[in-house]
């Protein structure tokens, strides 16, 4: 027999998967999985025992409730930005781009005030056109943004499809924020979806 308070604090308070249980309290699988039915103990997805296994500590953010008209307003653009500029095709990370080097800053001050997501753990991807020297544009959003180069994937470098005025509005590249978090995604996607 185990005992609930064992099954309790393994299971729900250390996020031990059933395997790890059964090999510390040598049994097998199917006797943890007998005993936690019996004390109607909620067993976890594998997409919530992947996601405790990668995040031990619990979640990397944590979510603030709104306390002040700035705070409002930084999570309406926030919300905003993501809806219209946020890739929601991706599952398992929040990524947005553009090349507005503002509209980057407030949507990392979103990410950082509204969701406690600390600046290190973002990365960024930059996209230029050939005609941008990539070491230039990259030096400019790491100074912009007080970001390390390690937080940087490598740049990607594209030609130019045709005259037009890009270049004035493109003279630094695309800089895509990413936060590879999918309950951090769901969580944004679902605040669009109440609108």
């Amino acid at each position: 027999m185990i005992k609930k308070a064992a099954l309790e604090k393994l299971y729900v308070g250390r996020r031990l998967s059933m395997q790890e249980i059964s090999n510390r309290l040598n049994c097998s699988v199917n006797q943890v999985a007998y005993w936690m039915k019996k004390y109607n103990i909620h067993r976890r997805s594998i997409s919530e025992g992947v996601y405790a296994k990668c995040n031990p500590g619990g979640d990397p953010f944590s979510v603030r409730k709104i306390q002040s008209i700035a705070d409002g307003i930084l999570y309406g653009l926030g919300i905003g930005l993501y809806w219209g500029e946020g890739n929601k095709a991706n599952q398992h990370s929040v990524r947005l781009g553009n090349t507005d080097p503002q509209l980057i800053k407030i949507f990392i001050n979103f990410l950082e005030r509204i969701y406690g997501i600390k600046k290190s753990k973002l990365q960024f991807g930059l996209q230029v056109f050939s005609d941008i020297p990539p070491e230039q544009a990259l030096t400019f959003w790491q100074n912009l943004l007080h970001a390390e180069p390690q937080q940087f994937f490598k740049v990607t470098v594209t030609t130019p499809r045709g005259l037009g005025t890009y270049q004035k509005k493109i003279k630094h590249g695309v800089l895509t924020v990413y936060f590879n978090n999918k309950k951090l995604r769901d969580i944004i996607c679902g605040e669009i979806e109440k609108f």
